[in-house]
């Protein structure tokens, strides 16, 4: 399952819900929010996770981070510890501050829904989705023969794969060659 459809069944869609209702937005505002933001957090988690100790320290985060509580109890999703971890998170996965404003930005152009609402909106969603990831990677490590990578791989791939076509191996070869040209 993907990130966004996990979050949108999770609970029967409580945290959309509970984003809806934080920022005064219909569920389909949030809904489109989510359907936006997700791939840009999704990517910079892929991003990451394909770096040097990257994947490592995402499954270190994941299994020790408490993440899923966000999934279960969307109503803590504007406390100001879900915020400050909201705003942790955002820090590795996309690096700046001017970053996350331009997430915003570009996301607010394609739904308009305001930025400074989305500003607003992204650690929260950053939170969702790593309480999407930490439950992904839960699951699979209790299958038989899987471990705690399998799930973070199938959920991250389709971020990783940016030619689609059905391995990611090239696209990370790509990145490093683009890091070992700096």
């Amino acid at each position: 399952m993907d990130l966004l459809n996990l979050l949108l069944n999770q609970g029967g869609g409580q945290a959309v819900r509970q984003l809806a209702n934080n920022f005064g937005l219909n569920e389909n505002q949030a809904v489109s929010a989510l359907s936006s933001l997700l791939p840009a957090l999704g990517q910079g988690l892929a991003r990451n996770a394909s770096s040097q100790g990257g994947l490592e320290s995402l499954l270190g985060a994941l299994t020790g981070g408490q993440h899923q509580r966000y999934l279960e109890d969307p109503s803590i999703l504007n406390q100001a510890d879900t915020i400050n971890d909201g705003n942790g998170i955002l820090g590795h996965i996309l690096g700046s501050k001017e970053v996350s404003r331009q997430l915003a930005q570009q996301t607010s152009e394609r739904t308009g829904i305001g930025a400074d609402i989305l500003k607003k909106m992204l650690p929260m969603v950053a939170t969702l989705a790593m309480g999407a990831l930490s439950r992904q990677t839960a699951s699979a490590r209790q299958a038989p023969g899987a471990s705690a990578t399998d799930g973070l791989t199938g959920m991250l791939g389709q971020f990783l794969d940016a030619d689609r076509d059905g391995s990611i191996a090239d696209d990370v070869l790509g990145m490093a060659s683009k890091f070992f040209r700096k």
